[in-house]
């Protein structure tokens, strides 16, 4: 079954409702200018509701120690960066590395994303991601432009580890729609052929 990220999280409601949906992963956005940023007490407080074997992400376009030190207050299990830093191992935090077309695919992580869109909804491009699927020796997560409506079609094309949404499913910028989250998780969740 596919595994999904619903990111972009500023609110502890919005979290229980991906999680009662399905959800595997909730991410929530820190040190970036995005409009979903999150301080390390609104990260904390969103991540307090998900529940354990529901993995919590910050994602972060952070580019210097002292924002990941700030990312990690927040007690993660898993730091999404697109940045080239590393997480120290002494931690126990999972790094997730994010790729975009014309980057080299990382081996020195636990999880990939394909991602030129960094939450701003622009659609991912299919063959890239296929030669990222082919190249990573980690599971791939496919990300930029899913919506409930097109995210079956990605999953039935392309057959990624996983799918992270943020956009796709807001009613605005680091708010939620409780529909579309559940109508995304249910599509990404149906089986397949081959599953």
């Amino acid at each position: 079954m596919t595994f999904v990220k619903v990111c972009g999280i500023t609110r502890p409601e919005d979290a229980r409702v991906a999680v009662e949906a399905g959800a595997d992963a909730i991410g929530v956005v820190m040190c970036s200018e995005s409009p979903r940023v999150c301080t390390v007490e609104r990260a904390r407080a969103v991540f307090a509701v998900v529940p354990p074997g529901v993995l919590r992400v910050v994602v972060s376009h952070t580019s210097t120690e002292a924002g990941l030190a700030e990312c990690l207050e927040t007690g993660p299990d898993a730091v999404q960066l697109s940045q080239p830093l590393d997480v120290p191992a002494s931690t126990g935090v999972r790094l997730i590395r994010v790729v975009a077309p014309g980057a080299t695919v990382p081996n020195d992580c636990a999880m990939v994303i394909v991602d030129g869109s960094h939450g701003t909804g622009r659609a991912f491009d299919p063959g890239y991601a296929r030669k990222v699927m082919a190249a990573s020796r980690r599971p791939v997560l496919l990300a930029g432009g899913l919506t409930p409506e097109n995210v079956g079609a990605a999953i039935r094309e392309l057959r990624p580890f996983g799918v992270d949404v943020a956009s796709g499913v807001e009613a605005a910028p680091g708010r939620k729609d409780h529909a579309r989250v559940r109508a995304f998780l249910e599509a990404a969740k149906r089986p397949y052929p081959n599953d």
